[in-house]
């Protein structure tokens, strides 16, 4: 595989500040931060300190830098009390000899905040896992499928075989719940976090009830929130929230929830749904950490349930908007009803079939998954 798609601009960032580098487990952080520090570096190299690994962590603790290395890779180190003014003293005595990488598969832009003593001093990066573009310049529908079959997870991805994903699947669940939950949350009732995290591909492609999980779960709302929230930060899961407008009579309160790894979804439509989600969102993320942008990932409906997958806002403004159709239909009536009564400038219906037609300036264009992702040119 080619470089990560941040990379160049993570190297740039370098040159002045640090550079925090977040996003789920066993998405490529390590490898993408051991990449910069050159192709025949590993793990073994003494720019790489660890939180994880004792040694590491004792050096950590010190306040002990390797020497004589002019970039330095710290992984895990939110997990320690003090990280925040350990890497603030290091960026502040250092900066000029020293470029730093900090990668967590928490999220870092939550752990660090409350009395932030890093203000100013970092870029924060979200990886994502590998997309149609970001795994060739020129996507088919051969990629389109292994993708959504095996999800852009760099080790099932790149195995493509049913068996290693099947164990990946279960082995990531146990480790997300059983070490980065422990690590990061107070949290007793594990084994009803595991039940709700079984039950929440079902709820992927519609607005999701927390009263119907509460009940299922026989617990407190607030308690189901509490939980989601968690997923949410230990980059499990993520919601999007509708998009209002009094013309359109639209719901406010209902939010649509999704998967990081899309693998993970069994309904082949909801599967799909899901995985145009992460390509949005990992055009929204990017976006907004390379250029500053307010980016949201949004969804339409209104008091009468016509429905558009998605939205996509910048700095406040819609971009464009798309449905989601496992075949290559013609472009459902919900787009052009919210077409004519919002100021949405562009619809797409997306598909993994070979037609394109319409015009997304007139209407709305249908087109294969593939040709949006190459003409929109999503990281």
């Amino acid at each position: 595989m080619h470089a990560r798609y941040i990379k160049d601009s993570v190297v740039a960032d370098l040159a002045e500040k640090m550079v925090f580098v977040g996003g789920p487990r066993q998405v490529g952080k390590t490898t993408f931060a051991l990449s910069l520090l050159g192709a025949d570096q590993d793990e073994s190299s003494p720019a790489y300190l660890n939180w994880d690994v004792l040694a590491d962590r004792e050096d950590i603790i010190a306040g002990r830098l390797p020497a004589q290395q002019p970039r330095v890779i710290l992984d895990e180190i939110h997990k320690y009390a003090r990280w925040r003014n350990l890497m603030k003293g290091w960026f502040d005595k250092h900066k000029s000899a020293v470029s730093f990488v900090v990668t967590g598969s928490a999220r870092l832009d939550y752990y660090r905040k409350g009395g932030d003593s890093l203000q100013g001093r970092y870029h924060y990066y979200r990886l994502h896992p590998f997309s149609a573009m970001e795994c060739r310049a020129h996507p088919d529908k051969a990629l389109a499928e292994q993708l959504l079959r095996f999800g852009g997870f760099p080790e099932p991805f790149l195995k493509a075989d049913d068996r290693f994903h099947r164990r990946w699947l279960r082995e990531h669940a146990e480790r997300v719940i059983h070490e980065d939950l422990r690590d990061l949350e107070h949290v007793r009732e594990v084994s009803m976090l595991e039940l709700l995290l079984h039950h929440l591909p079902a709820c992927v492609g519609s607005p999701l009830s927390v009263n119907r999980l509460s009940k299922h779960l026989q617990v407190a709302h607030a308690t189901v929130e509490h939980w989601l929230a968690i997923f949410d930060r230990l980059y499990v899961s993520y919601r999007i929230p509708p998009f209002g407008s009094k013309r359109i009579r639209a719901v406010r309160k209902e939010q649509k929830l999704y998967f990081w790894d899309w693998s993970r979804v069994e309904h082949p439509g909801a599967r799909f749904e899901n995985m145009v989600a992460g390509h949005l969102l990992k055009y929204c993320h990017f976006i907004e950490d390379t250029q500053g942008h307010a980016m949201e990932l949004r969804y339409i409906r209104d008091t009468d349930k016509r429905e558009v997958d998605f939205v996509v806002l910048r700095d406040g403004r819609a971009e464009f908007a798309v449905e989601c159709k496992s075949g290559e239909r013609d472009p459902a009536p919900a787009c052009r009803y919210f077409r004519e009564r919002t100021e949405i400038p562009r619809f797409y219906q997306v598909h993994l079939g070979a037609k394109d037609f319409g015009n997304a300036q007139s209407g709305t264009r249908v087109l294969p998954f593939t040709t949006f992702c190459r003409e929109l040119a999503l990281p």
